[in-house]
């Protein structure tokens, strides 16, 4: 087995993140759920775009802001998502390139529009999203690069994007690609509500030992095991999956792999500002530590140092140099 050219490439959702500071007044005018996620059709995306003013265009969605965490550790990515022949898509393009990833996924020539998240962010510092999901649904399993997904240490797949069936279908591809490979797959189920959906096909994988690395939170690990107690739900799932790794939010992360067991506190901050992108920056610390081959608390360790970085300001990308930060906090 040749030796990979890239750490991680990643499968997941294409959307720009557009954010814009409001005033209380304009979530009323607008009818909006502070404070809530709400998936919105094109017209409505367009209305709301309309409203925002002056605004911060960036690549966003979960699998993306993973790689840009990972890319600024020093790790060498790519991204494979769908956009549209549109503004948006360029933006996602240039933005997520800029960031050091590598992204060739070829934009569709068609309805609908790339994916975008309308964000509007009040003086309290709290985010109203609004997101329409347009092109991201529609990566067909013909858009893998098999060559790419084969030249990756680790495929990362993205649960969000497990709902429309075009991805679905190139996710199971990719990850038949990666395990021929001899590569390893690793997996976020992104939301209880998505386990809640696709449960049975998250658990088939699991079964069929086609997921290396898997990553839950404490409601997902619940949700997707049935069992309600945390070391209950570890116990059902440590046998049949190489590495699973769970977030408890402020009670920090678990990891077990191997018959070894890891734990590791939540990363002192003094204000948490934003829990937006956490879990995607824990991956990033956690999956570059994994790549590097580093013990599984280094891995932890990275993935809380991360996480922490991210929920001290609004926004999904890291302010400080994150190479730097872990560096002088592994000492």
């Amino acid at each position: 087995m040749t030796d990979p050219r890239y750490d991680v490439v990643a499968i997941g959702n294409a959307i720009v993140d557009v954010m814009a500071p409001c005033q209380d007044d304009l979530i009323d005018e607008l009818n909006l759920a502070k404070g809530g996620m709400t998936l919105v059709d094109t017209e409505r995306a367009k209305e709301l775009y309309e409203a925002m003013g002056r605004a911060t265009e960036i690549s966003g969605g979960s699998a993306a802001n993973t790689l840009a965490g990972m890319a600024a550790l020093g790790a060498q990515c790519a991204f494979v998502g769908q956009v549209a022949k549109d503004q948006f898509g360029d933006i996602f393009a240039h933005d997520i390139r800029a960031v050091g990833i590598d992204f060739d996924t070829a934009p569709r020539d068609a309805e609908p529009p790339t994916a975008r998240c309308l964000i509007f962010v009040t003086p309290d510092g709290e985010r109203t999203m609004n997101t329409f999901l347009g092109a991201s649904q529609y990566l067909p399993p013909a858009a893998l690069d098999e060559e790419l997904i084969a030249s990756a240490g680790v495929l990362y797949l993205e649960g969000y994007l497990w709902d429309p069936e075009e991805p679905r279908s190139a996710m199971r591809r990719a990850i038949d690609v990666a395990r021929n490979a001899g590569r390893k797959v690793a997996f976020t189920a992104s939301e209880s509500f998505v386990i809640d959906r696709h449960g049975d096909d998250f658990r088939a994988l699991i079964e069929e030992g086609k997921i290396d690395i898997l990553f839950v939170n404490e409601g997902e690990l619940a949700t997707l095991t049935g069992e309600g107690e945390f070391e209950a739900g570890l116990a059902a799932l440590k046998d049949k999956v190489p590495t699973l790794v769970a977030t408890r939010g402020a009670q920090g992360a678990v990891a077990l792999a191997n018959g070894e067991r890891a734990e590791v506190a939540a990363e002192p901050i003094e204000q948490v500002v934003d829990t937006t992108g956490a879990g995607d920056l824990f991956a990033a610390g956690f999956l570059t530590g994994h790549t590097r081959g580093e013990d599984l608390e280094t891995c932890l360790r990275m993935g809380a140092i991360c996480a922490g970085e991210i929920i001290s300001h609004i926004g999904a990308r890291s302010e400080k140099d994150l190479k730097a930060l872990v560096a002088q906090k592994l000492g």
